[in-house]
């Protein structure tokens, strides 16, 4: 069959901040797009968006919306994925999903472009988007692995609030003026709506991200554990992490240790690794103050490393600083180069 020239795709959640991050992407990089669909809940349905100086309405997603859809990019929510992703497969597209409604499917690959896009050819009509904070992770090990092998990796997260949607963005502006104008700062959204307390972000830490399992870690801490390891093809890889929000906006940073197999392995070897690495931009110069924070990776899509250094105790041991938008790399620029890459090597079939 031949290949087409351009692609009836669907933005699911258009309206969310990945959403517009999608719309944004599609239109800069050119995607090949003969008709756009843009869908949200019942409750944004009608408001209107622009795209490459059209005016386009956005509808109410349901099954039926999928109808001659190629490429259907989600980003809506866990349960609008489980309750619609199979719907739109069913009527012939593929879809790339944003939540961790598929992730640990051993039918659907789970997929950093930088790292393992190969695996995208075996997919059934879903494929999943990782989680933000293991995409920046994954980015920056993979070429580290790829040559000196991986024994460990431990992590820990200083993440935005932007990670849990607009409306967290907006309590910690409220909280930061109530803060400043020595008023009773309300939390209503961190660490987990759902959950039984919150606590101010404002000026705070909170340890806490997403609900805590029956092993004393966080849902996303072990997203982050279970994720690297299936991404990676690393089931024996020691992973742990421990994933905190921070009061700032935008963009992951992470701390992060790992112990290579390698013996005699230099800073400079793992420089050497990050300067060729795809999709990563090495930021490492003590001397000049030189390595990568939220603030400048903003709007950016590349994963930043500096700070790379040797362990003082430990031989095969090494620490890295890595930090990514959260929102680009880590959600929808991700998608975009997912869909790129079906098309570019001709795997939209299943």
């Amino acid at each position: 069959m031949p290949q087409k020239t351009a692609y009836d795709v669907a933005v699911v959640g258009a309206t969310g901040a990945v959403g517009q991050k999608i719309i944004q992407l599609l239109e800069e990089k050119d995607f090949p797009i003969n008709e756009l669909k843009l869908l949200s809940s019942k409750r944004s349905a009608g408001s209107k968006q622009r795209f490459k100086e059209k005016e386009l309405t956005v509808e109410e997603a349901t099954p039926e919306s999928f109808s001659g859809v190629d490429i259907a990019l989600f980003s809506a929510g866990g349960s609008v994925s489980k309750a619609l992703a199979p719907e739109a497969v069913k009527r012939g597209a593929v879809v790339v999903d944003n939540t961790s409604a598929f992730r640990m499917d051993e039918n659907v690959p789970l997929v950093v472009p930088e790292v393992n896009k190969a695996d995208l050819q075996n997919h059934e009509g879903i494929i999943a988007n990782p989680n933000c904070s293991t995409i920046q992770m994954v980015a920056a090990l993979k070429p580290l692995k790829d040559a000196f092998g991986l024994e460990r990796v431990i992590v820990s997260t200083y993440q935005a609030v932007s990670g849990a949607g607009n409306q967290a963005n907006m309590e910690l502006e409220q909280q930061s003026k109530d803060y400043l104008d020595n008023k009773e700062m309300e939390a209503s959204l961190l660490p987990v709506k759902g959950d039984k307390k919150h606590f101010p972000i404002a000026f705070n830490a909170l340890p806490q991200i997403d609900v805590f399992q029956d092993n004393g870690y966080t849902f996303e801490e072990m997203k982050m554990i279970n994720e690297t390891k299936k991404i990676m093809h690393a089931p024996e890889l020691s992973v742990a992490a421990t994933c905190v929000r921070l009061p700032f906006f935008t963009s992951h940073a992470e701390s992060v240790y790992i112990e290579v197999n390698k013996e005699g392995v230099t800073v400079a070897d793992l420089w050497n690794e990050l300067k060729h690495a795809e999709g990563v931009i090495l930021e490492d110069d003590p001397s000049a103050q030189l390595y990568p924070t939220p603030l400048s990776a903003s709007n950016k899509e590349a994963v930043f490393v500096g700070r790379v250094r040797k362990d003082p105790d430990k031989e095969n041991g090494f620490h890295l600083w890595v930090v990514s938008d959260n929102l680009m790399k880590g959600a929808a620029w991700n998608t975009v180069q997912i869909a790129q890459s079906l098309i570019e090597n001709n795997w939209l079939q299943r």
